[in-house]
């Protein structure tokens, strides 16, 4: 792992926890070098699932990606809800894994909808105002009702 700072290869673990139910491991790491401390996250890739758009082409599943668009619907509260984001792209992942390989755009958006409602009635409304493409106010009157 390379200094976020001076750019060296040597690097050491000064402590490792795992967090997020034991699905991803959070190291401490000092640079041998110039002594920058930094944070580095292990967690194991789904490099096999396949997501179809709406259009039908396919591309490799980003977790990336899917959280900024979590993100943007918890955008301007607290950052406690960054560790609820981080456990339910665990749950839809594992729960992906299990069912095979591909998975539809759609499936993925009606998955983080489901696990917004129940608990951020703010954050699932931002995020269906933008993944159900709302054109004015009686889309969200529809959606609250």
């Amino acid at each position: 792992m390379r200094c976020g700072k001076c750019k060296n290869a040597d690097t050491k673990v000064i402590d490792s926890r795992i967090i997020d139910n034991g699905q991803t491991i959070r190291r401490r790491r000092e640079c041998e070098f110039c002594g920058f401390r930094f944070t580095t996250f292990e967690r194991v890739g789904l490099t096999d699932l396949m997501v179809i758009k709406k259009d039908g082409s396919k591309e490799m599943y980003d977790r990336a990606k899917l959280k900024r668009a979590v993100m943007l619907a918890f955008a301007k509260r607290d950052d406690s809800y960054n560790e609820k984001i981080e456990e339910m792209l665990n749950t839809l992942e594992s729960t992906r894994q299990i069912q095979g390989n591909e998975i539809s755009s759609r499936q993925i958006g009606d998955d983080v909808l489901a696990m917004l409602k129940e608990d951020f009635p703010v954050p699932y409304v931002r995020f269906a105002s933008v993944y159900k493409s709302f054109t004015g106010l009686e889309d969200f009157k529809k959606l609250i009702e």
